[in-house]
């Protein structure tokens, strides 16, 4: 939704609107992040799932930063946050192709 936003218009009203909701976004979800990574892990290796957990994180956002790099200067903004778009949409079919299932804590 932010990134709809963030593509449709760049007034500053909009843009803050954008910016609002990425915030709830991040607030929401990178707390949960934390807890399927330790529900998931087993209790001997929480530090260093923790520690893949962020190296595959920073990578992840590396190699995005650079994409959005890219398309921003060489297409515009608008074509960087739909791109973002389209991999949410992408996600979004995968998890529902595969049913919607989170993992869950082991022995549970």
């Amino acid at each position: 939704m932010a990134d709809l936003i963030l593509a449709s218009s760049a007034h500053w009203t909009v843009v803050l609107a954008g910016v609002a909701v990425w915030g709830v976004h991040m607030g929401k979800t990178q707390g949960l992040m934390a807890v399927m990574v330790a529900d998931t892990a087993p209790a001997d290796l929480h530090r260093t799932a923790y520690g893949r957990f962020n190296l595959v994180s920073g990578g992840a956002l590396l190699i995005a930063s650079f994409m959005a790099r890219v398309l921003w200067d060489s297409i515009g903004a608008p074509a960087t946050f739909l791109t973002g778009v389209m991999f949410s949409a992408a996600a979004l079919v995968l998890l529902f192709k595969r049913g919607g299932n989170l993992p869950t804590k082991r022995g549970a």
